[in-house]
Formats: structure tokens, C-alpha cells, sequence
């Protein structure tokens, strides 16, 4: 059995942007976890992913996600505890609010396989030593 691991703020890669974003990234071999901060009435650049699928939990404020659907922008506006799968789409993210927007991301390059059954059944319970 592996080991636990615990990392803090110093074990992950820290870059400010010029967009106004903030952003501690926690890169492993299989996947990525970043926390992004977003700063009062700041607006990151339209883009996307051909191959990393993200995953986004607000855990602070509000975050506004724009994103092209049949070459249409839509919008919404998600707040604490809510969750964006982003998957390939053209988009966005702002913070058009007063106060700092928290995010953490979780990015993976999908393989295609349904992994779901496996998620939801792997534990086992053991006794304590």
C-alpha cells in the first residue's frame, strides 16, 4: 500500500497572471488539481482544451463562465458549492463581483473508458492494526 501524502501551498507551483487570476497548480502523473483565485472585476482569456477535460468546484464567491454553443455565447453565473465540467468547450471565467472569487480545478486527460462502477465500489473496510 502507498502511503499518504499531504501538500501544502509550498509543494505546488504558484503564478500570478496578468488576467487578474491567481494560481497554485498540483501536477501528478495522472492528473492535476489547481486552485485558482480570481481578483474583483478581473476576466481570464477566451480559450480551450483538445485534450484535458476540467472540472471546476467554486468554493469562494461567484464565477462566470461564457461559452460558445452553436456559435452562440452563452452565460451563467455559478456560486459556492456548485460545479462546471467544462469538457472542450470555447470558454471563459470571470469574477464580476467585489470580492475574490476561489476555484479548484481538476484536470485529466480522458482515456474513454467508463470508469464509474470502478469509482463506486472500491473500498474496503480492514480492521484497524
Amino acid at each position: 500500500m502507498d502511503i499518504i501524502e499531504f501538500l501544502g501551498q509550498d509543494d505546488s507551483i504558484n503564478v500570478n497572471k496578468d488576467n487578474g487570476t491567481s494560481v497554485s497548480y498540483f501536477i501528478f502523473n495522472e492528473y492535476e488539481i489547481h486552485i485558482n483565485k480570481i481578483a474583483p472585476y478581473s476576466v481570464q482569456e477566451w480559450h480551450f482544451h483538445s485534450k484535458i477535460e476540467e472540472t471546476i468546484l467554486i468554493i469562494k464567491g461567484e464565477l462566470t463562465c461564457r461559452w460558445m454553443e452553436e456559435e452562440k455565447e452563452k452565460v451563467r453565473t455559478l456560486c459556492k458549492d456548485e460545479i462546471i465540467r467544462v469538457k472542450n468547450s470555447v470558454h471563459t471565467f470571470a469574477n464580476n463581483t467585489n470580492e475574490e472569487t476561489k476555484f479548484v480545478v481538476f484536470r485529466f486527460v480522458p482515456d474513454g473508458i467508463d470508469k464509474r462502477e470502478i469509482i463506486k465500489k472500491d473500498k474496503t473496510v480492514v480492521n484497524k492494526l
